[in-house]
């Protein structure tokens, strides 16, 4: 409701611009990212925590990217995992054998198995555990396989299991059966 009727009042704006990208910005946006960035110097003088922050960082310390040769490495450009603000986003794992980068097999359950051994390398060598899982993601190429896979997911989450999704895709990389991605808390 708020937001309706702040969007129906016109503020006067003050043009931005960064290089060939210009944006007409209401003078009251300008406004709270000054006081943010009035706030951030403030508060790292005082030593003090700040009352509130607006701030956006693109510092890269903030980010920090997880490798371990003790799950298969990835198969594109992006990160076996990411650290970010205590948190540990785990990218899709496959049922892939570190030392060969071949499936354990055809089978879903033992492709299974080996996903969920792959992410437990993963968080280990992220300072985490299964324990510390707090949402994972299952894609299956057939969804007719969701209980095989349940039965062998409880084992690794036995209790207070994350929350979790589960789809059918069309395909998934290297035609495997089974892929699962997690976000833990660090």
């Amino acid at each position: 409701m708020a937001w309706a009727a702040a969007g129906s009042v016109r503020l006067p704006s003050i043009g931005i611009g960064c290089g060939n990208l210009r944006f007409k910005v209401p003078i009251a946006a300008v406004g709270l990212g000054c006081a943010s960035w009035a706030g951030s110097r403030l508060w790292r003088r005082s030593g003090t925590a700040p009352f509130a922050s607006l701030s956006v960082s693109n510092e890269t310390r903030i980010k920090e990217a997880v490798l371990t040769d003790k799950a298969p490495a990835a198969l594109g450009p992006y990160s076996q995992a990411i650290k970010a603000n205590n948190l540990l986003f785990v990218s899709g794992v496959l049922g892939l054998v570190p030392e060969s980068g071949k499936f354990i097999s055809e089978s879903v359950e033992e492709q299974t198995e080996q996903v969920l051994k792959n992410m437990g390398e993963i968080l280990k060598a992220s300072g985490a555990s299964y324990s510390s899982v707090v949402k994972t993601t299952i894609m299956l190429a057939d969804l007719k396989d969701f209980k095989k896979v349940n039965e062998i997911y409880a084992k690794y989450f036995p209790s207070i299991p994350p929350a979790r999704s589960t789809y059918q895709v069309a395909a998934l990389p290297m035609d495997a059966r089974i892929e699962i991605e997690c976000i833990a808390a660090l």
